[in-house]
């Protein structure tokens, strides 16, 4: 490299550092360092030289965040630690409920420490940097597996494409919040209705819309933020002590952070807290929905653990449900994919909790009749969060003199067979099963969707079409279906067509987890799935089992398991799995049946293990049937302990829980350690 050529690279550098310090100034600290002028320049400049030598241009330049070419598709990621979903709170008792479950849970702790932060109102998505540069990101997804969004992040100029500082670890996730502040909402509305085009309903919706694009030059114009609020997965380095010193690393790392955080000493630190910002709520600059309450100590948090889907050490104090009035014009009953008949109320369109709202569930007829709700009844609507609005009251003072009755139809309204209610149920359903083609359209749709056996392209308005002109009476039917029959539908072009035929042919290899969820068994949901596919081998031993081995199986309750066995019971089901897996359905990464030993046994890990990571330890455990836990009690049976075990092995000596080092371990799992 000659001297000029040195120079050059070093000014590139400068300059490259600059405009990442005034980034960091503007986007993250509030605190502009420059006119925006001074910056213009700073970045045209930048931009020219590049310009010239474009084999300059590296990935980290803050000239690569206006967008790239337009991909065809997401890929998927899958998370190295799963995305949780947070347990809400709607009251003070609530709070004050949260914080004598986790004193007793800590027996000793008598008073706790929280981190309060606004909860935003956007979209959830994981930053991972390896040795300080972005590396990739994505959104939460199903908490498992979530969307390549690389290509969308990188616009996004409060989050930093090169870490500051050198503290940070080698590997490192960030997880946050992507959202759209209320002034960007607002100007996008506003374009978006001069020139005619349909506007968002609200800044969320907007600022998710806006990260899926495939086109990311779309995305570097709407004006998103970002803001972390904790870590996931990481790499390489010590990591402070409490959740508040972890949020100062990342907002010294060059993350955005929020201003409003702040530690409050026990439940009423947290009410006051709430009290506090919920009168400010309106002055912020984003929307929020609610403060989010975390245990700031990292070492409680880890005695606390996880239930479910969820950590035990947080919770989410929700704003109360914005309500508006409204007139209810009529009543429709929709049929679902099991015969349910659902009321859907058909409202004067109101603006409540965020959006115009224009339709509302009424459940059943049983809340009909608790309402005493009638047509042209002035309504209370609640809306709450991404709940589905619903009716809570009705203004009985307004009432017309003569209100018409809302009565349940004697026959389907899609294909005319009886309704029947059985007894002991509250949910009315259409009896004609083989024939409603409503049924057939919802079973269909299910069956297809994302968590099921994601046949991606094949749409709500396609399946109609498909049932409608008779390609398609059942499930099976789907892949038997080729391009020419496509031809006949609307809109459906030659490369369309042929796309949709490779991804039909592509769902073939599915799991048995996705399967299973895709059959539509009543009750039986993603979480019921996953256990029924780690407990039998394949589809065939599920189908032969009985109702007493389902309900010795964790979270099947006598109905669940009655509705499992009855589904596998029936002829016509049988033979369409059998159908279905001849037509090419196979099962790649079939969970294992659980292992004897291992089945129902409470595992705690804590040290450094010699040759794997916890995470992967934890993998080998949960594969052979076991349960991980996050604290040390009576139930544990068993602490696998590596090198600089702390206060978990202490505690399980003194409560005489067998400990096992990671050879043992993997012994017990009959894996080799070699």
């Amino acid at each position: 490299m000659n001297e000029s050529q040195s120079e050059l690279t070093a000014l590139l550098l400068s300059l490259k550092n600059q405009l990442n310090q005034h980034n960091y100034s503007y986007y993250v600290l509030d605190d502009p360092s420059i006119p925006d002028a001074e910056y213009d320049r700073l970045f045209c400049q930048l931009q020219e030289i590049e310009k010239t030598y474009p084999d300059l241009i590296t990935s980290d330049s803050p000239t690569q965040r206006v967008g790239a070419a337009p991909l065809g598709k997401f890929k998927q990621i899958k998370h190295k630690l799963p995305m949780l979903s947070l347990s809400n709170a709607f009251n003070d008792e609530d709070i004050t409920n949260f914080e004598v479950r986790l004193q007793d849970r800590l027996q000793s702790i008598d008073h706790l420490e929280f981190v309060a932060e606004p909860k935003l109102d956007g979209v959830a998505v994981s930053l991972f940097y390896k040795n300080g540069q972005l590396l990739y990101g994505a959104t939460r997804g199903d908490g498992e597996v979530g969307e390549d969004i690389t290509h969308n992040v990188r616009t996004i100029k409060s989050i930093p494409l090169i870490l500051i500082g050198k503290d940070y670890p080698s590997i490192l996730e960030v997880r946050g919040e992507i959202f759209m502040p209320k002034s960007s909402f607002e100007s996008l509305n506003t374009k978006a209705i001069e020139l005619g085009d349909k506007p968002f309903v609200n800044p969320r919706n907007a600022a998710a819309g806006s990260l899926r694009q495939l086109d990311s030059k779309v995305t570097a114009s709407r004006s998103l933020r970002m803001c972390a609020y904790s870590i996931g997965f990481t790499e390489g380095s010590a990591l402070p002590d409490t959740h508040y010193e972890m949020l100062c690393k990342l907002s010294e790392w060059g993350l955005a952070t929020n201003k409003e955080m702040a530690i409050v000493n026990g439940a009423n630190g947290c009410s006051q807290y709430y009290q506090s910002l919920s009168m400010r709520r309106d002055d912020l600059s984003y929307e929020i929905d609610g403060i989010v309450f975390k245990v700031n100590n990292f070492k409680l948090q880890n005695e606390l653990g996880f239930v479910s889907r969820s950590p035990r050490w947080a919770i989410a104090y929700k704003f109360p449900a914005q309500e508006e009035i409204t007139t209810l014009l009529s009543v429709d009953f929709q049929v679902g994919r099991t015969g349910a008949l659902t009321p859907v109320a058909r409202l004067e369109p109101v603006f409540v909790g965020g959006v115009t709202v224009s339709n509302a569930t009424l459940h059943n007829m049983d809340e009909i009749n608790r309402l005493g709700v009638c047509v042209g009844d002035q309504v209370i609507i609640r809306r709450a969060g991404d709940v589905i609005p619903k009716i809570v009251k009705v203004v009985s003072e307004k009432r017309t003199l003569n209100p018409e009755q809302i009565i349940l139809p004697k026959e389907c309204p899609i294909c005319g067979s009886p309704v029947e209610t059985l007894e002991g149920e509250a949910v009315a359903r259409c009896t004609g099963n083989l024939v409603c083609s409503a049924q057939l359209k919802e079973s269909i749709k299910h069956f297809a969707s994302r968590k099921a056996m994601d046949i991606d392209g094949l749409g709500h308005k396609l399946i109609d079409q498909l049932v409608e002109k008779e390609l398609v009476q059942n499930v099976a039917d789907l892949f038997r279906l080729k391009v020419n029959d496509l031809a006949l539908l609307e809109r459906m072009a030659s490369k369309s067509a042929n796309n949709l035929i490779k991804a039909i042919e592509s769902a073939k290899e599915t799991s048995l987890t996705k399967f299973i969820f895709s059959l539509g068994i009543r009750e039986v949901g993603e979480t019921t799935a996953a256990l029924l596919s780690k407990k039998f081998e394949s589809i065939e031993s599920l189908s032969n089992t009985d109702v007493q081995t389902l309900e010795s199986l964790q979270d099947i309750g006598p109905i669940m398991a009655n509705n499992i066995f009855c589904f596998f019971s029936a002829t016509e089901n049988i033979e369409k799995i059998k159908e279905l897996v001849s037509l090419g359905i196979t099962f790649q990464n079939v969970e294992q049946g659980t292992s004897a030993e291992l089945d129902g046994l409470t595992f705690v890990l804590t040290g450094t293990l010699p040759s794997m990571s916890r995470d992967e330890m934890k993998a080998h455990l949960r594969d052979q049937g076991a349960k991980i836990s996050g604290s040390v009690s009576k139930n544990t049976s068993y602490l696998i302990a590596g090198e600089s075990a702390g206060s978990k092995l202490k505690k399980a000596v003194n409560l005489g829980v067998k400990i096992l080092n990671e050879e043992e371990a993997l012994a017990l799992m009959h894996i080799s350690s070699e």
